[in-house]
């Protein structure tokens, strides 16, 4: 008699396989595109189960859909979450998770390495809505003890800053975060799970502009949501308290551990409607299926461009974490073994600095000079 053993399985194989089965009707392997805006109901008693939120099944895509829920699973197996919401940009999926997590009043302590539309949807639209945050030096915790206030509810950092390349100390943030009480939020975009997992290390939620590595083509907008399913979010209004909008429902003491990402999906997706089309899940599954080759052959790139760059006598300086004499060097070895991503960026010397790099930018042949990261 054989004994059954849970079997697990490795990065690739969950690349290729994360989230689906063959499709029962018509024995389709790859994953079918439902491209539809809603689904037929058994009767009214299954329809009213389902928006009462006491059965799961596909409502409306605005809320879920199948495509996408194979995007989502997949992308939790990779980062090691317990699930995931693909949301409509980068750019929705941090302000999801924050309308999710937040309230008029509250603060968020942030790394000032930050992606400049992150900086601006913080500072600007965040301030509309009664939410401060607070901008610190990510490289000395002492920085973020002192910002964080009584009002604090989360701390956000990139995994590899954007553009400065700093590499986020994980595992001392996670632990600073969890003894004030709060999550930690770390968007992972540069890194992508195949170079670093935040959960790994203490982070509760992972972001992903999937526009980037994760897509991989350039030819889809795209962000998701990865929930650990480990912090305890009962002391959080937003998350534990009565939820109107569902006939007073807690989600937190209904879902658990998933109580997060259910209020994310039923509530702020809906009315916000950032929803990801199916089509381009679709295309997002596809860029998956090559994130390792791609990752690997973009940290081998970048690694030697940028070694190259660093002994050039017209280089002023070079900031990417895989180069030995880099500040960041040594935590870019405990969080990304495999390299520190494929974005860095270098000085040219000149009188006129910015000059000199305008020159340089418009002289280029074979790079294109574009508002995104990780075509291939």
């Amino acid at each position: 008699m054989t004994e059954n053993r849970k079997r697990s399985f490795g990065f690739e194989t969950k690349m290729l396989h994360a989230g689906h089965i063959p499709d029962a009707v018509t024995g389709a392997r790859a994953v079918p595109i439902y491209q539809t805006t809603s689904y037929v109901f058994e009767d009214t008693d299954y329809a009213a189960q389902l928006f009462e939120l006491k059965q799961y099944g596909n409502i409306y895509t605005r809320i879920n859909n199948p495509t996408t829920a194979v995007f989502e699973e997949r992308m939790a197996a990779l980062e090691n979450g317990t699930g995931a919401l693909a949301v409509a940009s980068g750019m929705a999926a941090q302000f999801t998770t924050m309308m999710t997590l937040l309230e008029p009043g509250d603060e968020v302590v942030a790394s000032a390495h930050l992606y400049g539309g992150t900086v601006t949807q913080f500072t600007h639209t965040f301030k509309k809505l009664g939410i401060k945050v607070h901008f610190v030096d990510p490289t000395d915790i002492e920085n973020w003890e002192a910002a964080i206030t009584p009002k604090t509810r989360a701390l956000y950092g990139e995994t590899i800053g954007n553009p400065k390349g700093s590499v986020l100390d994980l595992e001392t943030l996670a632990e600073l975060a969890h003894a004030r009480g709060m999550p930690l939020i770390v968007d992972n975009t540069f890194a992508t799970p195949y170079l670093c997992r935040p959960m790994d290390f203490g982070a509760d939620i992972v972001l992903h502009s999937a526009t980037k590595f994760i897509g991989g083509h350039g030819t889809s907008i795209a962000g998701v949501i990865v929930d650990a399913g480990r912090f305890d979010f009962s002391h959080y209004p937003t998350i534990a308290d009565n939820s109107p909008a569902y006939h007073d429902l807690r989600f937190y003491e209904t879902f658990g551990h998933y109580g997060f990402l259910m209020k994310a999906r039923a509530v702020t997706v809906r009315d916000t409607g950032a929803a990801l089309s199916p089509f381009n899940a679709f295309l997002l599954i596809q860029g998956l299926e090559t994130l390792s080759l791609r990752m690997e052959r973009h940290v081998q790139n970048a690694q030697a461009v940028a070694q190259f760059l660093n002994q050039h006598p017209k280089v002023d300086w070079v900031a990417y974490a895989g180069l030995p004499d880099n500040e960041y060097h040594a935590l870019a070895q405990k969080y990304t073994p495999k390299g520190p991503g494929a974005i860095f960026t270098f000085g040219i010397k000149a009188s006129n600095p910015r000059a000199a790099g305008k020159e340089f930018i418009e002289s280029l042949h074979l790079f294109s000079h574009l508002a995104n990261v990780g075509d291939a």
